[in-house]
């Protein structure tokens, strides 16, 4: 079933590839939807996919920045089906 995740990360995220590396993992993985940095220095992200596919998305951003990330906050949600592509928001 698709679904969306609506994520606040918290941390060291913004200045070390955060955005673009989750992008190239939203590519690969065919997720959609969009990431951003926000003033506060957290990144939000907004990504629609199968429920399968979002909890691996998850994993690998995890896994790639552990030692950047402080706090996660995810809500889930039903899929809206507004998104055709992963992108980065400036």
């Amino acid at each position: 079933m698709k679904r969306q995740i609506h994520v606040y990360y918290t941390g060291r995220v913004q200045g070390v590839g955060f955005r673009f590396t989750t992008e190239e993992i939203a590519r690969d993985l065919e997720v959609y939807g969009w990431v951003r940095n926000l003033r506060d220095g957290r990144v939000e992200l907004v990504a629609e996919a199968e429920e399968e596919v979002l909890k691996n998305f998850l994993a690998r951003i995890k896994q790639y920045f552990s030692h950047y990330i402080q706090d996660v906050d995810i809500d889930w949600l039903a899929a809206s089906g507004e998104f055709k592509e992963f992108r980065v928001k400036f």
